[in-house]
């Protein structure tokens, strides 16, 4: 039987669910990158706030270890709609 998750704690939500690139007119549209909630507030915490990994964990609620994974994943899909120009969209699960 798995593990329950671990409630989650945020100290806000964005302002703003979707960013698109101002790519030329007419172009393809690339399927979005889909950021968790999670994934945001790890970002928020530790890049934006400078506070270590164990600070963002006690704030949310959850481990080290769970904060890593979530800013590791986030950093990667923001990374990818950077450099390919994709939208990102901030989703709650």
């Amino acid at each position: 039987m798995p593990r329950w998750r671990k409630r989650r704690r945020f100290g806000c939500h964005p302002p703003a669910s979707r960013f698109c690139p101002a790519g030329p007119p007419g172009a393809p549209a690339r399927e979005p990158v889909f950021l968790t909630l999670e994934e945001v507030e790890a970002i928020r915490l530790v890049d934006y706030l400078g506070l270590t990994q164990e600070e963002a964990g006690e704030r949310m609620g959850v481990s080290r270890g769970t904060v890593w994974r979530a800013l590791h994943s986030g950093r990667r899909k923001m990374a990818r709609a950077l450099v390919e120009g994709r939208e990102i969209v901030i989703v709650e699960g």
